[in-house]
């Protein structure tokens, strides 16, 4: 038990990645809560980013680093543009289920 603990391979970055992919996936195709979508679209993004420091390790090359970095600052945008566009739509309509949401006019 010990010697897992201690020699993680690559194998189980990926498959944190996979899981985490996995339950973004399910947030983003199940839930109706636009916060919860965006919450589930970082959660993609993160995984995405797991996979990639995972291969650059695996290769030994460090210019993945710098893609992550770029996902990262993406990712940020994405949150920040994405929360004020939720919070818009709430003081305009009370209500942030994505199912109600059929038309942006007034």
């Amino acid at each position: 038990m010990s010697d897992l603990l201690w020699n993680v391979g690559y194998g189980h970055f990926l498959v944190l990645a996979a899981v985490l992919f996995l339950i973004g996936v399910g947030g983003v195709l199940i839930r109706r809560n636009a916060l919860i979508i965006l919450m589930s679209v970082e959660l993609m993004l993160n995984a995405a980013n797991v996979t990639l420091m995972a291969f650059s390790r695996m290769w030994g090359d460090i210019s993945a680093h710098t893609f992550a970095l770029i996902v990262i600052a993406v990712a940020a945008a994405e949150a920040s543009v994405g929360l004020a566009i939720v919070v818009a739509v709430f003081r305009g309509r009370r209500n942030v289920e994505v199912d109600r949401l059929n038309t942006l006019r007034h």
